[in-house]
């Protein structure tokens, strides 16, 4: 089993330290850092393509070798975030000799990160969906006819809302929608299923929760063919690294002790 990855990706920062006051000068926090430098992971479609490795699925990943860069401060003992600045958020787009030079063959599916960050057009995913016969995708962008061929799409709650307007009664409802902490919705033509949690976690950040739950589900569907379970497996993923600080890779010894 091997598996592609292709998207947008960027490097995540963390910066923790002590926020006890607030600024004389206006109702702004004052954020001490600690003396110890910041954790960098890559998020975003690495963060994707990481997850599916710590789960056991070989894979590839083509994405931007420019990356932005998102650096959070974090109050250490709150875990409360004060700020977040991004930095080169515009990704230069997939050269178009390369994409088509990927042997889409060699995998057994095709898995698209699409944060809409510029790596990738329409008609790179619609070029992509053209070529293999499994293709599951995370996006940023307004769905339409445009993604009929992706196979799933995985999108949060809202992104569902604002994307109804733009689905007609001719879309292909092939979506699974992550509710948050209540769990997922799972949608096609013929069925609609909320697949709630299973249990109260406590929550210490949500950074990279839902490329989590998107490699959970790919992972687990690849291996078992069954979309009910595989969101089930995915809840789980994600519902074990918002326990953790910063963007991390889930850990399946712990999903499978659980």
């Amino acid at each position: 089993m091997k598996v592609l990855v292709i998207g947008d990706s960027c490097f995540d920062y963390y910066v923790y330290g002590k926020c006890e006051r607030l600024s004389p000068e206006a109702p702004a926090p004052i954020f001490t850092p600690n003396e110890s430098k910041p954790i960098r992971t890559l998020g975003m479609a690495s963060n994707v393509y990481n997850n599916l490795k710590s789960l056991g699925i070989k894979c590839d990943i083509v994405t931007n070798i420019a990356k932005p860069i998102k650096t959070r401060y974090v109050d250490e003992l709150s875990n409360y975030l004060i700020m977040r600045i991004d930095e080169n958020d515009k990704i230069q787009s997939i050269d178009n000799k390369l994409l088509k030079s990927i042997d889409f063959d060699k995998y057994d599916a095709v898995v698209i990160s699409d944060y809409d960050k510029g790596f990738l057009t329409i008609e790179d995913i619609i070029y992509i969906s053209d070529n293999h016969n499994l293709v599951l995708m995370d996006s940023k962008k307004k769905l339409g006819n445009w993604c009929n061929n992706v196979d799933f799409i995985k999108i949060n709650e809202k992104e569902y809302l604002d994307n109804l307007i733009y689905l007609d009664e001719d879309y292909p409802n092939k979506l699974i929608v992550t509710l948050g902490n209540k769990g997922a919705l799972y949608q096609n033509q013929d069925d609609r299923k909320e697949i709630l949690l299973t249990r109260k976690v406590e929550v210490r950040d949500v950074s990279g929760a839902g490329d989590t739950f998107f490699a959970g589900f790919v992972a687990d569907y690849l291996k078992n063919n069954d979309i009910c379970k595989a969101i089930e497996f995915a809840n789980k993923c994600a519902s074990w690294v918002v326990t953790q600080r910063g963007v991390v890779s889930v850990e399946l010894n712990k999903i499978e002790n659980d």
